[in-house]
């Protein structure tokens, strides 16, 4: 090999190590990202392989999905109740009740 060709290899050297470097980076992100959301994983010939869980994981869903579902029918008996209240506060015989009683209780400070 002459100086030449040396040269060439040595501008080249730093294209071939990107050329390498960012796929590998590319597929340690891409492991690293399916990991912690929970994706399966691929094996050596292209299977399927699924992060293990554990009974005490399995029974911490089981909680979490019960209190979803308890916390889910508390917020649609609140709106429910909301609603009620938006109706009775907006009511105009609510309204003009109102206003009588605060005449009453004008009028009786005023004697």
């Amino acid at each position: 090999m002459g100086p030449e060709e040396i040269a060439h290899l040595t501008q080249l050297g730093p294209f071939i190590a990107m050329v390498t470097l960012v796929p590998v980076a590319g597929w340690v992100l891409t492991t690293w990202l399916r990991m912690r959301h929970g994706y399966p994983l691929d094996g050596a010939w292209g299977q399927a392989i699924y992060p293990k869980t554990s009974s005490e994981e399995l029974e911490r869903i089981k909680l979490l999905s019960q209190e979803n579902a308890q916390l889910r029918a508390e917020l649609g008996s609140m709106k429910d109740r909301l609603a009620n209240v938006e109706r009775i506060v907006t009511d105009s015989g609510y309204r003009l009740t109102h206003e009588i009683e605060a005449l009453r209780g004008q009028g009786s400070t005023k004697q």
